[in-house]
């Protein structure tokens, strides 16, 4: 087995490691001014970004799969000094979970977004137009995202957003915040996530949390980066 060692003074890692204050301090702008593009107060929207962040970190289980196979996973052992490498197979069930921070409270913008759209709108267009947008978002995300084993279900970061975007200013370019923002959201969970739920038994990865990344996954992005394209 080769070991790799970089060194913490390579050219590209440099930068970016000095460049990660202004990263964050931009990222910790434009996160709450997306919200309040979408009609939300300042306060409240500054409410929902540490909600939001505090909530990536909690997983909430709602289903356990059984997984039909197993894997390999190596461990290794030390007799009288030497060290063994030692294949050990494991039967284990997938948790599938849902990301607070990552997952819930983009649904429940999204959801804010739709009620506005009806009752206080009383737009019956413009919600068409948002079950449009999501009916193409999540046929591009069911197309681009793709299974990995061990991992979960992975796929082009950028091509969501844009299209998110891009969609909403082809319906309606007087409301394309909203638009962009329901359909990236709920696009992404319903393409990427809801119809390959199927495949998780085949990933053999001990949790496959939905919006849940790190930090944040494609549910959350997706919607924050097309509302700032526009």
């Amino acid at each position: 087995m080769r070991r790799y060692i970089f060194s913490p003074f390579e050219p590209f890692l440099m930068i970016l490691f000095l460049l990660l204050p202004f990263l964050l301090i931009i990222f910790s702008f434009a996160i709450p001014l997306a919200f309040v593009k979408l009609g939300l107060p300042i306060h409240i929207a500054l409410i929902v970004f540490l909600l939001a962040i505090i909530g990536s970190t909690i997983n909430i289980p709602v289903k356990k799969i059984h997984v039909s196979q197993g894997f390999i996973e190596e461990t290794s052992i030390s007799f009288w000094g030497i060290r063994y490498s030692i294949p050990v197979g494991r039967f284990q069930d997938t948790i599938i979970a849902i990301n607070l921070g990552g997952a819930i409270i983009p649904i429940i913008v999204s959801i804010y977004q739709i009620i506005r759209t009806l009752f206080i709108y009383h737009n019956i267009l413009l919600l068409l137009q948002m079950i449009i947008g999501v009916t193409v978002i999540s046929l591009i995300c069911y197309h681009i995202a793709r299974p990995v084993r061990g991992v979960g279900i992975a796929m082009p970061a950028l091509i969501p957003p844009i299209s998110a975007a891009v969609i909403s200013i082809i319906l309606n370019p007087f409301h394309a915040s909203a638009i962009a923002y329901v359909s990236g959201t709920l696009g992404t969970l319903i393409g990427a996530d809801i119809l390959n739920l199927l495949e998780v038994k085949d990933l053999n990865t001990p949790i496959v949390s939905i919006g849940g990344a790190g930090t944040f996954d494609g549910i959350f992005l997706t919607g924050i980066i097309a509302v700032l394209l526009l």
